[in-house]
């Protein structure tokens, strides 16, 4: 049986460990990033080092896409030796960015309009899901056997799929999921910021938090503070991880939705805010839990 080729385009703090799992269960795969430190990094866990996503493709059945916005990736897949005319003919796309549903859909109409197929499967999970291959992925796909043609490799880097309807549908739980995820960390951060200003330890306070009703994975697995998680980024100087800038532009996108929609979704605009005034500094590059000190900056000083 012939070993099948996987192209990954973007090996950044997720895509490179997303690429190494798909290496470490035998797939071929040839890695393509615009950062020359990622490519060599990459080459690291096995990965195939290509000059161009267009080589990456030229010799693949199936294209990971892993970039940071829809107008990234519609110019990687349409623009000047783009992925479209250098994968071979019948390609399987399997496109893991968060993008707007409005670009998930041209995405898809430019990767069927040029004999190829496109499976959504943007996923969850952080920087850790991605290294152990724990990931959660929320595939849109309107024909059944898309996804399963896409299942192995899928299941190489993540633990759950989950098929949440045809075309867009796998962005539009995404967008829905980051907004809890960024609504969660502001309200732990506070928590931990009003424990601490009433002379409650980080670890009392997350011992309790942890195990009882406030338990979330913004807590139990991204803990905004050092300490009771070892591996989450505060312990790292909140080193990502998952940046600022990208919990912005994924709350971005779920407010355009949320216009759109009509939704009355309070917190989730008040989230937007939080994230666009974090964004703007120093947050932009630093982990999406260092908003915990933007809460302690904001803070009034206690009396005496």
């Amino acid at each position: 049986m012939t070993q099948t080729t996987v192209a990954f385009i973007g090996l950044g703090n997720m895509g490179a460990h997303m690429a190494a799992n798909c290496a470490k269960a035998g797939f071929t795969v040839r890695g393509f990033d615009p950062v020359s430190e990622a490519r060599t990094r990459a080459e690291e866990y096995g990965i195939i080092n290509c000059a161009s996503a267009a080589e990456a493709a030229s010799q693949a059945q199936v294209v990971v896409t892993s970039l940071p916005n829809g107008k990234i990736l519609l110019g990687a897949l349409t623009g000047e030796d783009g992925l479209l005319a250098a994968a071979p003919a019948g390609t399987l796309f399997i496109d893991t960015s968060t993008v707007g549903v409005a670009d998930c859909l041209a995405a898809r109409e430019a990767v069927m309009g040029a004999g190829h197929t496109l499976v959504e499967s943007p996923m969850s999970g952080g920087t850790v899901g991605a290294e152990k291959g724990t990931l959660t992925f929320m595939v849109g796909a309107d024909d059944e056997a898309d996804l399963e043609r896409a299942r192995p490799v899928l299941e190489a880097m993540g633990a759950k799929i989950v098929h949440c309807g045809g075309a867009g549908a796998g962005q539009a739980v995404k967008l829905c999921n980051n907004m809890v995820l960024a609504i969660n960390m502001i309200g732990i951060s506070e928590a931990f910021v009003l424990a601490e200003r009433l002379g409650v330890s980080h670890q009392a306070f997350f011992d309790v938090a942890s195990t009882s009703t406030a338990q979330s994975w913004a807590l139990n697995t991204n803990c905004p503070v050092p300490g009771p998680v070892p591996t989450s980024p505060a312990n790292r100087n909140y080193e990502p991880g998952f940046m600022g800038a990208l919990m912005a532009k994924d709350l971005g996108l779920a407010l355009g939705a949320i216009d759109l929609s009509g939704t009355d979704a309070q917190l989730g605009r008040l989230a937007v805010e939080f994230y666009r005034q974090f964004s703007e500094g120093e947050g932009a590059r630093k982990d999406f839990s260092g908003i915990i000190n933007s809460i302690r900056e904001q803070s009034t000083d206690q009396e005496a």
